[in-house]
């Protein structure tokens, strides 16, 4: 990828990428229409220009740390747009480290002057199977077994699950792993972390979240799922692929209950809740405050700022309502979340190939900046846009 005059260099491929996947042993990871959606080609990416973002990932995740005020004001809630019934448990995991972040995404632009901050997906991010197992089944079924990718992202979470369970250590390690049922991509997802939970030393389990029985009374006070034929579990940790501020919004219940729950060491919940700080679009704004002119963010601010630049929903997903302004409207993809609280930042152009496909960076960061993987698209990046592997040259 030479930044310069932002032109993406891609590598073709070809082989089956699927059957690589199961040929790696990885077939129950490969949910129907993963390896649909990767192409026959890489993006080439320099090493010097990969080190940056990781790089990037580790400096903006210790940045937003930095920028969070000890005590979780009020009004720093208010400015991040935090529903006010997480309030106590964003306090609660915040304050007690025990409450581990496991994984998030930083999806970055690569500039002519290094990595940007789009924004962070830091408490349900996706596209986990992907970065971890199929962009590398990938170059291996192109016979490129021996070329460089930057797709630690399996290992990197097989040691924060470790330090969870080390940090939690009077809890039986019994992980309870829900998704929205009807969802093979977060079922998916959630395969390849119950995978790397056993390696550190979990008993793993997946389970719709539909399915989870809460109690918050007497001898059965807990999470439980049942694992056989009329056997039912209890688990101490929960790891939930469901977002933190639609529990707030939609299963009020269900959050006093979790809160409840977390208070009195019945269950650990990853991602935890002070991850909604990251995930909201308003940090964007707030990190531009605390580090105005930094050379890794985009000016941001909660109204309209000069020129041409992006208005996005503080708890927007897959690139809806949002919208592109350069004195007028240029782009506005339909979605859910219009009534949202809104944040302004500027725009930046991503690198293009011949074809005209802009190429944003996805950074998993888990524990460390530990892998990379590219979606494109001509336009605003969606989830149903293309993901691309990569390959690194020195």
């Amino acid at each position: 990828m030479t930044m310069g005059n932002k032109t993406v260099r891609l590598t073709k491929h070809t082989g089956d990428v699927e059957t690589a996947v199961r040929g790696l042993g990885w077939e129950w990871c490969v949910e129907d229409g993963c390896a649909n959606y990767v192409p026959g080609e890489a993006v080439v990416v320099a090493e010097k220009e990969a080190d940056a973002l990781l790089d990037a990932a580790d400096t903006l995740y210790d940045m937003m740390v930095q920028a969070v005020p000890d005590d979780l004001p009020d009004a720093f809630l208010h400015v991040l747009g935090i529903p006010e019934k997480l309030w106590p448990l964003v306090r609660q995991s915040w304050n007690d480290e025990r409450h581990w972040h496991l994984y998030g995404r930083f999806d970055l632009a690569q500039t002519p002057e290094g990595p940007k901050l789009i924004e962070f997906n830091a408490d349900t991010a996706t596209s986990i199977p992907e970065t971890a197992v199929v962009q590398w089944a990938s170059l291996a079924a192109a016979g490129k077994n021996d070329a460089n990718q930057y797709s630690g992202l399996y290992e990197a979470l097989v040691e924060q699950f470790k330090t969870w369970r080390m940090l939690n250590d009077d809890l039986p390690p019994a992980l309870l792993l829900t998704y929205i049922g009807g969802s093979d991509e977060d079922e998916t997802n959630c395969a390849v972390l119950a995978q790397a939970a056993r390696e550190a030393g979990f008993d793993a389990h997946l389970c719709p979240i539909e399915e989870v029985t809460v109690s918050t009374e007497g001898a059965e006070k807990g999470i439980w799922a049942q694992v056989e034929a009329e056997q039912w579990q209890q688990f101490p940790f929960l790891f939930k692929l469901l977002p933190w501020e639609q529990i707030a919004w939609e299963e009020p219940e269900l959050l006093e209950s979790l809160t409840l729950l977390s208070r009195t060491r019945n269950v650990v919940i990853a991602n935890p809740a002070y991850t909604l700080l990251f995930q909201s679009k308003g940090m964007l704004a707030w990190l531009w405050k605390a580090y105005p002119y930094h050379p890794l963010l985009l000016e941001a601010d909660l109204e309209p700022i000069s020129g041409k630049y992006i208005r996005k929903p503080y708890f927007g997903r897959e690139g809806q309502s949002v919208e592109v302004v350069d004195r007028v409207r240029v782009t506005k993809m339909e979605g859910e979340y219009d009534a949202q609280k809104q944040v302004y930042q500027r725009w930046c152009d991503l690198p293009e190939d011949t074809n005209n496909y802009q190429y944003q960076a996805g950074v998993f960061w888990a524990g460390e900046g530990c892998a990379i993987g590219f979606r494109r698209e001509k336009g605003i990046i969606t989830n149903l846009s293309q993901f691309v592997p990569h390959l690194v040259e020195g």
